[in-house]
């Protein structure tokens, strides 16, 4: 058990490493290739970021596990709320109120309830699977041209562009970054679900609580480590559009893709529960992006303790 253990530790480490290899690589990829940095941002950086999400839920379907994919997903955007906001918030107040990310916290809330409705169903097949990858779609073309826009209105800043970029890295380390990010990233998604599967069978814990807890935790640290630095260095505004943008991706993407490998159905727990929750964590954001509120330390506090309570009531 301590070997399981330990290995979906090492899992999770090459998720992460993978995960920001492949980011690096591909953003100077496409910057080389003369890609706008913004576009770069919000396609290339939010994949990149989610792809350790993306892995684990394709690696769940395929060993037939699908309560890990849908936990993963689930419990990792509830996660990227109470917890990535949070924790920062507690170490520096993030200054939200000077931060205009309505409309895409909009569409997030849309993704969120098309997302609810689709898992009554009962099972996200490729009919849910394609519905979602075409609300992606839209989002990304809508974002497409929003860009288009602003650098026809103003050039684009150079200090715009995305975390990574190195305009003088060489050829050869671009593909280096690649390799790794590619050959690592499902390496670790083998290794964590793997061992995760055999924790929840020793314990006695359903594939779906490991999903919420342990993996969907573990997924989000490449989130938090990105706003515990945003916080720090009082970019309130990656910090925010981080968390709602992989929220949105995770929805839309990630279980869009894993439903074409394989039908995943839905434990009724989440209809009467964890979705429910991962609602309620969503519509907080409300009050820091409708009213320009700042995320002080007292919120900070108030959404870790408030995850706190969520997974005790998971394992309790």
């Amino acid at each position: 058990m301590t070997l399981a253990w330990v290995l979906s530790g090492l899992g999770l480490v090459i998720l992460l490493l993978a995960g920001d290899a492949l980011v690096k690589g591909a953003v100077n990829l496409s910057l080389r290739l003369g890609i706008p940095a913004l576009i770069v941002s919000l396609t290339i950086v939010a994949f990149g970021t989610s792809a350790p999400e993306l892995l684990i839920s394709v690696q769940a379907v395929l060993e037939n596990v699908p309560g890990l994919a849908l936990g993963n997903v689930v419990g990792s955007n509830t996660a990227n709320i109470l917890l990535v906001l949070g924790i920062p918030a507690i170490l520096a107040t993030m200054h939200t109120s000077e931060c205009n990310t309505r409309k895409t916290y909009n569409f997030m809330i849309l993704a969120t309830l098309l997302f609810i409705g689709l898992a009554f169903r009962g099972v996200f097949d490729w009919i849910s699977g394609a519905i979602l990858l075409a609300a992606l779609a839209f989002v990304l073309t809508d974002a497409f041209r929003d860009t288009q826009k602003h650098r026809a209105a103003c050039k684009e800043d150079p200090d715009d562009e995305p975390e990574g970029a190195d305009p003088d890295m060489p050829g050869w380390r671009i593909a280096v970054f690649l390799v790794l990010g590619l050959v690592g990233l499902p390496l670790g998604a083998d290794l964590l679900v793997d061992n995760a599967t055999v924790i929840a069978q020793e314990y006695g814990v359903s594939d779906t609580v490991i999903g919420l807890t342990l993996v969907a935790i573990g997924t989000s640290l490449p989130e938090l480590a990105t706003t515990v630095m945003a916080a720090l260095r009082r970019q309130a505004d990656v910090a925010l559009g981080n968390v709602i943008g992989s929220n949105m991706f995770n929805l839309l993407a990630i279980i869009g893709i894993a439903s074409f490998i394989g039908p995943i159905p839905v434990d009724p727990e989440f209809l009467t529960f964890d979705l429910w929750v991962m609602l309620a964590a969503s519509l907080i954001l409300a009050v820091f992006v409708y009213t320009r509120q700042d995320i002080n330390r007292v919120w900070g506090i108030v959404l870790t303790v408030l995850y706190g309570g969520y997974m005790f009531v998971l394992l309790g």
